[in-house]
């Protein structure tokens, strides 16, 4: 009796990690990461913390109260995808076209030692938090698990703690994988961290153009 009440709940907190973690693929944010941090170790594992804590704070959002406030402002998914699609792409064609030397991304990455706590909060928002890791596809997804929240009080109260807790689990992965991203690009080697790179940069623009054709494309079938 007690498995066949709990089982819908485990089901959900599971749910949310393997809906979003494809979506989010951290692997692609890998290269942004490191060229923000460099190779300092301490710096990577304080970044990864507060970058794993702003995604949690926006899925956590996002499920809860999102379609709430897209309710009371009357702002349809579509408008969010293409406006986020387009951040995205932004962010993409800026990656692609730098023209940054590595001697200048050395300096860079020498500098993050200096960072103050204040300075790492700053920095781990924008892009990597959002759009890059939390982006407009997390955000719509995160909104439609949270959509079958139910609105009753008490199950409202117990879907909420198992929807932050698969919200949790999710951001424990990103946070594994942004504080050992050097170690994973180290194996690739300076070429392939380059080529990786300018590869996902490419990704990324591809990808902000495919979700602001899917935002169009659902306008569209409103509109008719």
């Amino acid at each position: 009796m007690l498995l066949e009440v709990l089982a819908p709940y485990v089901k959900t907190l599971f749910l949310i990690p393997f809906t979003l973690l494809p979506i989010i693929n951290p692997l692609s944010t890998a290269p942004v990461f490191v060229a923000t941090v460099g190779r300092n170790r301490g710096v990577a594992k304080r970044l990864a913390r507060q970058v794993a804590l702003n995604s949690l704070y926006v899925m956590t959002v996002s499920m809860l109260v999102g379609s709430y406030v897209l309710e009371f402002f009357g702002i349809s998914l579509p408008i969010v995808r293409i406006g986020g699609g387009l951040i995205v792409a932004a962010t993409g064609w800026r990656m692609l076209n730098r023209q940054d030397s590595d001697e200048a991304m050395s300096a860079v990455a020498e500098k993050t030692s200096d960072l103050t706590d204040a300075e790492i909060v700053r920095r781990s928002f924008f892009p990597i938090t959002f759009p890059l890791t939390t982006g407009p596809g997390t955000i719509s997804a995160a909104i439609a698990l949270g959509a079958s929240i139910p609105h009753t009080p008490l199950l409202y109260m117990v879907d909420a703690v198992v929807s932050v807790a698969g919200a949790a689990l999710t951001a424990a992965v990103l946070y594994v994988i942004f504080r050992n991203s050097a170690r994973l690009l180290d194996k690739l080697g300076e070429v392939g961290t380059l080529v990786m790179m300018r590869f996902m940069a490419f990704i990324l623009l591809c990808i902000g153009i495919e979700i602001m054709w899917a935002g169009w494309s659902e306008l569209n079938h409103i509109a008719r």
